[in-house]
């Protein structure tokens, strides 16, 4: 061979590289997911979100959970046998309400136990759907968040104080709009984190919790650790298997340009009993 067949190769193999390596990633954590499913007799989701970056001009993108995230979740739970545990990593800033109380309600609604782990962080509709698990793991240093809904780029307890404080006179129209909106939201959210949380407390306490959590008395990126969450009366342990945090190893940064919820395509049943 001549140097410019060597050369030729040599640009065939380094765009086949990253397609062999990309490969070799999913397989390490499709055989992780399935060492943790084996280890604990359930079914492990994944719902993992990192900055991705556009393929052609590197501009970066933030992922959050949006409808396509719910759609595969709920697909993932309706193949799951309703007695087998459910074990969910969160890893994520938010995202939709709308997808997130989607995940949330049909967490709330499966029979065998719902765990969810959050090695690192699970802000805003992250810990709504954690609210509704049975029990989280988290590390000492995880943390959760508000889940105080933002309507636009504000938050919507901002802007009912902004209209409370001021004149009707000098308010225009569009912000009266929004103050009618974020109202809304508010009284909305409150009401599905309590019937969320009323699976852990008495109503009133639930209730409180809920309007602490969503009422805006943080900011919306305060973050919650594992210590004030059990303040708070969450179900949270620190007890985080360490087969979950080397499985967040392998979703590192930039992150994949495919969607942000993994498992094992087929369905999970339990064994049958002995009669």
């Amino acid at each position: 061979m001549d140097i410019t067949q060597y050369f030729w190769l040599f640009i065939i193999l380094s765009a086949l590289q990253p397609l062999f390596a990309r490969k070799i990633l999913d397989m390490r954590r499709l055989s992780m997911i399935d060492r943790i499913q084996k280890t604990r007799g359930s079914r492990v989701i994944l719902l993992v979100h990192r900055q991705e970056t556009m393929s052609i001009l590197g501009i970066p993108l933030m992922r959050y959970i949006d409808i396509h995230d719910s759609e595969e979740v709920l697909r993932a739970i309706r193949m799951t046998d309703k007695d087998m545990p459910l074990d969910i990593v969160l890893h994520t800033p938010g995202g939709l309400v709308l997808a997130a109380l989607q995940i949330a309600r049909a967490v709330e609604a499966h029979r065998g136990k719902v765990t969810v782990f959050v090695p690192h962080h699970a802000m805003s509709g992250g810990t709504l759907i954690a609210l509704a698990a049975d029990e989280i793991a988290m590390c000492d240093h995880s943390v959760l968040g508000p889940i105080d809904p933002q309507v636009g780029q504000f938050p919507a307890a901002s802007i009912l104080k902004a209209v409370a404080e001021k004149p009707i006179a000098e308010i225009d129209d569009q912000t009266l709009i929004l103050a009618d909106v974020g109202e809304k939201a508010l009284a909305q959210v409150q009401k599905a984190a309590t019937a969320l949380l009323a699976r852990h407390m008495d109503g009133p306490k639930a209730t409180e919790l809920a309007e602490k959590l969503a009422s805006g008395i943080w900011t919306h990126d305060y973050p919650i650790p594992a210590a004030e969450a059990q303040e708070l009366g969450l179900p949270v342990k620190t007890e985080m298997p360490e087969d979950v945090l080397t499985l967040m190893t392998l979703y590192p940064q930039p992150v994949r340009r495919t969607g942000g919820v993994e498992y094992l395509p087929f369905p999970r049943r339990l064994p049958p009993k002995d009669r």
